[in-house]
């Protein structure tokens, strides 16, 4: 059976879901700690996974057979997901987002350098054309380098990893368990991280970032519970959608489809912040999803050819 279809649909719906919560945390990210908002949105998201895991075989499905990559990926994407929100502190959603596609091109870095497959010149070609759109993002030029900009940066390895380990897990979990032990990770996390800081005693004065990480505990108000609320909705089904979508289909069908991001990061940065990306964004951002799509284009190409010629790569 063709599952490219359904997990296009699925990457689509995740996509979308994944950027709005972004925003949405963004808009909090000036009243309330990370840790806090991360915890209402995990408690609320793994009430929605047990929900659907009811209609894919019951709690029986909680039993992992394979504990060890549940713990790395969750490490990798708690890791991911914190780096991610730091950096929309004090970046413009159309920034991180853009920085962060940077991600495809490190999965075929990695694929050269550590597990000694060939990349071929036009990859690396295109690998160099995604690493110049970053350095035009990070705009040495401007006196102090942007190292905030370097946050989006390890988080898109952080995911590519995680992805891959997805992919590993899926031939053998569904998409409702690895969700599941995915919000649970962040729920411990944001748990212990609260003990430790949630009084507020390590929070710097200044600094957008580490404020957000730092910050105390508050009760929201009315109307930001509710953004609360319909940001745990919004990661409990983007979460499952994105598991699944990875669980039944190629990356390289995916991947592509996750640059839906971008247009939607500028279009809900300019809704609710006024945050209209400057030429050199456009530049940097242009630069890191051309390549990247190109990438993800070769990696496909070339996959069909060895599975017709036997084993050529380019």
């Amino acid at each position: 059976m063709d599952h490219r279809f359904p997990g296009i649909a699925c990457i689509v719906g995740a996509v979308t879901l994944f950027v709005l919560q972004d925003a949405l945390i963004k808009w909090l990210s000036g009243d309330y700690p990370l840790h806090e908002i991360v915890l209402v949105r995990s408690v609320i998201a793994i009430a929605i996974v047990l929900f659907v895991m009811r209609f894919e075989g019951g709690i029986h499905l909680l039993r992992t057979r394979r504990p060890g990559l549940q713990l790395a990926r969750c490490a990798l994407l708690v890791a991911a997901n914190s780096t991610f929100y730091l950096a929309l502190a004090a970046m413009t959603i159309a920034e991180a987002t853009s920085l962060f596609f940077v991600a495809p091109l490190l999965i075929t870095a990695l694929s050269a350098l550590v597990l000694r497959e060939t990349v071929g010149p036009r990859r690396w070609a295109a690998m160099c054309i995604g690493l110049a759109g970053v350095i035009v993002m990070l705009r040495p030029g401007e006196g102090v380098l942007r190292l905030i900009a370097l946050l989006p940066l390890f988080s898109a390895a952080a995911y590519a990893l995680m992805q891959i380990v997805t992919r590993r897990l899926g031939t053998t979990e569904r998409a409702s368990t690895i969700s599941f032990y995915a919000q649970a990770g962040f729920i411990a996390t944001s748990v212990a991280i609260g003990l430790v800081a949630g009084d507020g005693r390590f929070a710097p004065e200044d600094g957008a970032s580490l404020a957000f990480l730092l910050r105390a505990w508050t009760l929201p108000s009315l109307g930001d519970a509710a953004l609360f609320v319909a940001i745990g909705v919004f990661n409990g089904f983007a979460g499952y959608l994105m598991s699944q979508a990875y669980r039944i289909a190629q990356p390289a069908v995916l991947a592509p489809f996750e640059y839906v991001a971008l247009p939607m990061a500028v279009m809900w940065g300019v809704v609710l912040f006024g945050n209209w990306p400057d030429p050199i964004t456009y530049a940097g951002m242009a630069l890191i999803c051309g390549s990247g799509l190109y990438v993800v284009h070769r990696e496909t190409v070339l996959a069909r050819a060895r599975r017709a010629a036997g084993g050529r790569s380019d």
